[in-house]
């Protein structure tokens, strides 16, 4: 156990990084720290982080360290993928106390399926990054660990079953699909045998506590049921011909089947060999119904491993749906982990001296140490290879080695900083350029990799009008900045207006959404005549989006983030919010007005 979490503790280390998404998360807390709430840009209610748990983790250690914001991220990164490892290999390692040892026989307990994890590199890449892999499955290993202990234990404490359920509760928290293997987990506790209806409700009322309350929070403050990355991503849409490709990008490369393979013929090794030792069962057992015999199941070993297993092919169906990530590997890892922990660490059988070579033990100790070596092997090789070849350049699957993406368009071998990233294409221009209009206004980047083009803010005004920030890059740009910038994306990340755009059929994936700057020219107020528009933009676009923007159902989408604040508005944002996260209207500002039924206005002159 301990090598095993030195060489995930080492790995990450050895690939550490903050991706620009993980930025994205800092500005948030940000944010949080200064008073403005949990938003991304001051004055606009926005949730563009997608795990809530993860939000307010970082924001709690950095609250209580008061130390950098990078820092603090990679630290809770590097103790939560470390401590993942380990309670992983607690709750497998508890799970086969059960295997009987044949005469003189000895159990030898070795890492396997943690092995086999850890020396995939998008797992070293993500185990930092600042994104909440880390937390989710160390909050998958933690889940694990707590239901075999439930399951063996002969009579669980209340207290126990009740701190089991709470964290199976906090699921969609850590990210909104791990909502499925909570509620599982949470259906198995409270179906099983031996418990009261006292218990039962106490159960549904400790794990639903905290999600439930932050969801009827949530409905009214952001007025959308889920976070609003879901809606930039349309993360109920059908891509399985892109899920499946993003499927083999992981598993292609690194011949992941091949352990895989491996390590399911040991554990049919281990199951049949504990099947023929097992003793005899009574016979004089009280005739029991169907149901009674299911809730007897769902406190067992074999249940929670079919547990573990059913949740990551649930999950896994769901990412190929949506498919997959632009990300090389990122959204399989929960599933990889999900699928590897019933044999995070694998019993051998060791014969006894006298036994050796001359019985069955023998036979499947020999094939036991041979798949084990096997996948020993083929982790070395693993470990060392690289997936992506070209993953710094975005092909036509649209996926990407993010890490060696940022790595070589920074420059820095290991991107930590927001400074870091001052050095990518066209960061410096951008801080330079705000320093340089003191006066304000939008800006747009231009071809070139160092300038931006700038709509300035209509004038005279009473006091300088704010700077905005219109870029794909969310996090480096935001963590460049102060607070008083706003920061926009044309994905809709941090910016409903493109998030609530169609979405764009053959567009890359995790990018399908892009809004034309005429819309942020009209929504920002700034000057929309030339010469003061860059030369890209037309002056008939313009005017048909701030037309289309007066649109009654975009004015209240527009309204239920930007509007002060009232219990009225929290009550009718909270009835509307499953409205909102279907509202979807056209990026086309002219086809948006005959969407929305609005008399186009008579061109300039």
């Amino acid at each position: 156990m301990v090598l095993a979490a030195a060489l995930m503790f080492w790995g990450a280390w050895e690939r550490r990084w903050i991706a620009d998404d993980g930025l994205i998360v800092l500005r948030t807390v940000r944010n949080l720290l200064a008073g403005n709430g949990p938003v991304f840009n001051a004055g606009e209610r926005v949730e563009a982080n997608t795990s809530t748990a993860w939000t307010y983790i970082v924001y709690a250690f950095s609250w209580l360290t008061q130390i950098r914001l990078e820092y603090v991220v990679l630290t809770i990164a590097l103790v939560l993928s470390t401590a993942a490892v380990v309670l992983a290999m607690l709750g497998t390692g508890r799970l086969y106390r059960g295997v009987r040892q044949s005469a003189g026989g000895t159990i030898l307990l070795v890492p396997a399926g943690v092995l086999v994890y850890i020396a995939v590199p998008p797992a070293r890449d993500f185990a930092t990054s600042g994104l909440e892999t880390c937390l989710v499955i160390f909050w998958i290993a933690l889940l694990w660990l707590l239901l075999v202990r439930w399951a063996q234990a002969s009579t669980p404490s209340t207290a126990s079953i009740l701190t089991l359920s709470f964290v199976a509760g906090l699921g969609p928290l850590v990210r909104p699909e791990m909502a499925i293997p909570g509620a599982a987990a949470l259906m198995m506790i409270v179906l099983s045998a031996g418990l009261t209806w006292k218990i039962r409700a106490l159960i549904v009322v400790v794990a639903g506590l905290v999600p439930v309350g932050y969801q009827i929070w949530r409905m009214g403050y952001y007025a959308l049921p889920y976070p609003n990355t879901a809606v930039s991503k349309d993360a109920g849409g059908a891509k399985w011909a892109q899920g499946f490709a993003y499927l083999w990008n992981l598993v292609g490369p690194y011949l992941l089947w091949l352990p895989l393979l491996f390590l399911l013929i040991g554990a049919l090794l281990l199951v049949w060999r504990s099947r023929a030792d097992a003793p005899a069962t009574a016979t004089d057992q009280p005739a029991r119904s169907l149901w009674q015999r299911f809730q007897q199941f769902l406190r067992t070993p074999r249940a929670v491993v079919t547990f573990i297993l059913g949740s990551g092919l649930i999950l896994g169906i769901y990412s190929l749906r949506v498919g997959g990530d632009f990300m090389h590997g990122r959204v399989l890892l929960p599933v990889l982990f999900c699928l590897l922990i019933p044999v995070a660490v694998i019993p051998l059988r060791v014969p006894a001296r006298a036994a050796f070579g001359s019985n069955r033990d023998t036979a499947i100790f020999g094939v036991s140490a041979v798949l084990w070596i096997g996948t020993i092997i083929w982790a070395f090789f693993a470990a060392n290879t690289t997936g992506m070849p070209e993953g710094s350049v975005v092909g036509r699957s649209g996926i990407v080695d993010e890490r060696a993406f940022y790595a070589l368009n920074t420059g820095h071998k290991h991107p930590i900083l927001a400074e870091d990233y001052l050095d990518y294409p066209r960061m410096r221009a951008m801080v330079e350029t705000i320093a340089r209009t003191p006066e304000g206004g939008l800006l747009l980047p231009s071809a070139s990799y160092d300038s931006w083009f700038v709509v300035p803010p209509p004038g005279p005004l009473e006091e300088p009008a704010e700077h905005v920030v219109f870029f794909l890059n969310l996090g480096m740009t935001s963590m460049n900045v102060g607070l008083d910038v706003r920061v926009l994306d044309q994905m809709g990340l941090a910016y409903p207006l493109a998030a609530h755009t169609e979405r764009l059929e053959d567009g890359r994936i995790g990018h399908d959404k892009n809004l034309y700057p005429d819309w942020v020219v009209a929504d920002t107020g700034m000057i929309d005549v030339r010469p003061w528009l860059p030369f890209f933009l037309d002056e008939d676009w313009v005017a048909d989006a701030k037309l289309a923007i007066t649109c009654p159902e975009t004015q209240e989408l527009l309204t239920s983030y930007r509007s002060e604040l009232t219990w009225a508005r929290f009550k009718q944002n909270f009835q509307q919010a499953f409205d909102f996260a279907k509202y979807r209207f056209d990026r086309v500002p002219a086809y948006e007005l005959e969407r929305c039924g609005l008399v186009p206005p008579e061109p300039p002159k």
